[in-house]
């Protein structure tokens, strides 16, 4: 387990940096390492001897405990868990070294990295008995693996005609496979076919409204499943009620709100693309960030005077209003929902009363102890709180922040670990996070990274684990034998993430700065951009009584009104079921990965979805219970290896195809401006 659980870890951590940067990010999910670890554990059960070491001493242990079996094999998947997710933390070292051109210590960001991924362990501690051990929290990605563990390890005649569930699993895995080699090289229009812009090539408008890279979306469709899971993950995986939730934020800020504030000219929304999430002056040009930064990594204000207010693309800024919205909508849906059902799991966790089936057979393993949690906490505090204050001139943040920053963590992984666990759609908590230090301690763009790794993520991690120990409590892991492979996957991932992303930034020449390459880092951009916005800047000159974009607060209010209207229907409706399934905070913040993601993702995926969730569910569903998630799984998988393989065999030797089937939207005029007298490079001046 330990062996092959490292190693699992250690690959798909680098893999997934590696790729990170790429302008077509490929994620490699743990259920790839799910699959070949199995011959790997099998064949080391057949060859490794039986000889115990140090026999009958404290120390005893042998290198073959016996056959490869299901927890050894959900034990090392917890292991490639810790790969397979990003660590967000390196954004921060990206942006100050490629974007900012700054310096930051390898040792300083290693202790920013480590303590924003192990800070989650501590929230996840505390919140188990709300997160885990209730039967309702039932955590839907986690059925997915356990669909492929069952496939994997349990024993299954194939009736007449049909197939067995690996047989099935192995043809689509297979199928998702030998596809790619399309969409991922020879024919990857298959990413994004927008056919509008086809017919329309010369359009403005067409191109607007059919890109699914740089426009609406409208009748864009991706055949890659790679545009389908990208941003938000299986659609397999998702219930349809939340999927159903998504689609209608969607359509409710691309379709409505974005193109009526465009053509009205909100915020002179005609001067800049209709879809982007770069910085601009009032005359459409780019924005020179570099000539507002001061030689101490401050806003200098005189320069930014000359330079003149920053602008967003409208779609920009609406999409920081609906997070906004999501925000508020999250606090109250839960209180109005959940809030009963927190309170009883409250009295009954200190009463110890009714537990369901799961939880019962749990309690017969020895428990990890919630001060070890609470240990990790504080130690975790203590030294972000001596990197702050020691290394401030790199990292910028005061004492302050960071205990603010832990309490926001705190405050919200209750309420988005719920939302989660039911929906499989996580809120984030980056804009508030950006915003409140924003306006608290302006002009620090690091400080402004700082607080919102510490404040977002370690609540993302929190989830992350809490969904890892909803897994073992599925397949019945010993509680402290998952805790330690959390805590030395975590350990390593962080290592490599960050040797692989300083390896990269020191060899690869003009990493994310230079658009024609493949390393075009769109993550870190959107990151970067981010952190002049609300770091650098300031929300006060952009959202407050000094910007432009003042009117975006309202949201807030929005949002916080949107479950009341819901609950009321509900309460007046009782026998009305639906009512219940809309979901505000899901709806809300449906858009919250847009960007970096784009309509093509969104669009594709929600169609699957709705196939997957709603017609083959209820007009198959004997077929979908057995072939769902396994389905998902394999799709996956299946991506994962060739994508690796195209990379390995073909992108280090830059081989590539050039011809009109690999112009991966055909979309050239989509991002130009359509107000009267702009002029940019490659596009139509309107007169």
């Amino acid at each position: 387990m330990w062996v092959l659980g490292s190693l699992s870890c250690i690959i798909l951590s680098f893999l997934n940096q590696f790729f990170w940067y790429r302008t077509e990010p490929l994620s490699i999910t743990a259920i790839s390492a799910q699959i070949v670890v199995v011959p790997l554990g099998q064949y080391m059960a057949a060859v490794l001897p039986n000889r115990v070491f140090f026999k009958g001493t404290r120390w005893e242990f042998t290198l073959n405990p016996g056959p490869f079996n299901v927890k050894e094999h959900v034990l090392i998947t917890i292991f490639a868990n810790a790969g397979a997710g990003s660590v967000y933390a390196v954004h921060i070292v990206t942006v100050v070294k490629v974007f900012y051109k700054k310096h930051i210590s390898f040792f300083v960001s290693f202790i920013v990295i480590v303590t924003t991924q192990v800070l989650g362990f501590g929230w996840a501690g505390i919140f188990r008995r709300y997160l885990v051990e209730p039967a309702e929290m039932w955590w839907p990605t986690n059925l997915v693996q356990v669909s492929l563990f069952r496939a994997l390890h349990e024993k299954e005649e194939r009736c007449r005609g049909g197939l067995t569930r690996i047989q099935f699993f192995l043809i689509a895995f297979m199928c998702s496979f030998a596809y790619y080699v399309y969409p991922g090289y020879l024919f990857q229009m298959l990413t994004s076919l927008s056919w509008i812009c086809w017919i329309f090539p010369k359009s403005i408008l067409a191109n607007q409204l059919g890109s699914g890279l740089n426009g609406l979306g409208i009748a864009t469709i991706g055949i890659d499943w790679s545009t389908i899971s990208a941003y938000l993950g299986s659609p397999l995986a998702s219930p349809w009620f939340a999927t159903a939730n998504v689609g209608a934020g969607f359509l409710i800020v691309m379709y409505v709100i974005t193109p009526i504030t465009y053509w009205l000219n909100v915020y002179k929304a005609k001067t800049f693309p209709i879809f982007s999430d770069s910085l601009f002056t009032s005359t459409g040009l780019i924005y020179n960030i570099s000539a507002i930064v001061d030689s101490d990594f401050h806003l200098d204000e005189e320069a930014y005077d000359k330079e003149g207010d920053l602008y967003l693309s409208t779609f920009f800024a609406m999409t920081y209003g609906v997070g906004f919205a999501a925000l508020s909508a999250t606090i109250v849906h839960v209180l109005l929902f959940h809030g009963s059902e927190i309170w009883k799991e409250t009295v009954s966790s200190l009463k110890d009363k009714k537990i369901d089936i799961h939880t019962k057979l749990m309690r017969r393993y020895k428990q990890v102890p919630e001060w070890w949690f609470w240990v990790l906490l504080v130690l975790n505090i203590a030294l972000t709180l001596f990197a702050c204050e020691y290394y401030n001139s790199q990292l910028q943040l005061p004492w302050w922040g960071v205990i603010l920053a832990c309490l926001i963590a705190f405050i919200f992984t209750l309420p988005i670990g719920i939302i989660t666990a039911i929906t499989n759609q996580t809120p984030g908590l980056n804009i508030i996070t950006e915003y409140i230090i924003g306006y608290i301690y302006p002009g620090y763009p690091v400080a402004n990274m700082c607080f919102k790794v510490y404040g977002y993520i370690s609540m993302t991690q929190a989830i992350t684990f809490l969904q890892d120990f909803k897994l073992g409590h599925y397949m019945k892991i010993p509680p402290r034998t998952m805790f330690m492979a959390q805590m030395v996957g975590t350990m390593i991932a962080c290592v490599v993430y960050l040797g692989t992303a300083w390896w990269l930034m020191e060899t690869i020449p003009d990493i994310c700065l230079d658009k024609s390459s493949v390393w075009t880092c769109p993550g870190d951009t959107v990151f970067y951009d981010a952190s002049v916005i609300w770091g650098l800047i300031g929300p006060r000159r952009i959202f407050g009584n000094e910007g432009i974009y003042g009117e975006v607060n309202w949201f807030f209010l929005g949002g916080a009104l949107a479950p009341v209207f819901v609950w009321l229907a509900a309460r007046l409706f009782p026998n009305q079921n639906w009512i219940r399934l809309i979901n505000m905070p899901v709806l809300i913040g449906a858009t919250g990965m847009m960007p970096p993601a784009t309509a093509v993702n969104y669009t594709t995926w929600v169609l699957v979805g709705f196939l997957s969730g709603y017609v083959v569910y209820r007009y198959a569903p004997e077929w979908w219970k057995r072939h769902n998630y396994l389905l998902s799984g394999a799709l996956d998988a299946g991506l994962a290896f060739m994508g690796v393989a195209l990379y390995m065999c073909l992108g280090l030797e830059d081989v590539s195809l050039s011809w009109w089937g690999n112009d991966l939207d055909g979309c050239d005029l989509a991002w130009c401006p359509t107000e009267k007298g702009v002029a940019v490079t490659g596009c139509p001046v309107f007169k």
